[in-house]
């Protein structure tokens, strides 16, 4: 079937609505990385305690933190948590199976 005059206006419209729509899907992929941390939450961005990117001097910072607290003893941690009101206190439940 031989391509007419008339179909190759359509055909040209049609690859290039489809180069358009491939080409914004590399183009989103590539601002997404740096552009999440200026959107304002409440249209979709970053929560404000999201912990900061890999490779940053903030990260090195939060991992080192992170492996003090998981070092830390557990009973320093259950000390801070404990209150003197039974009511309040979750160490008198039985556990729920």
């Amino acid at each position: 079937m031989p391509i007419r005059a008339r179909h190759i206006p359509t055909i040209v419209a049609i690859l290039i609505a489809g180069f358009a729509v491939s080409g914004c899907g590399t183009i989103n992929a590539k601002l997404a990385d740096g552009l999440g941390e200026y959107i304002p939450q409440w249209a979709g961005g970053l929560p404000p305690d999201a912990p900061p990117r890999p490779g940053t001097a903030k990260y090195e910072e939060f991992m080192r933190e992170r492996e003090r607290k998981r070092l830390e003893p557990a009973a320093t941690t259950n000390d801070t948590a404990k209150t003197s009101d039974p009511t309040k206190s979750n160490a008198s439940l039985d556990p729920v199976h």
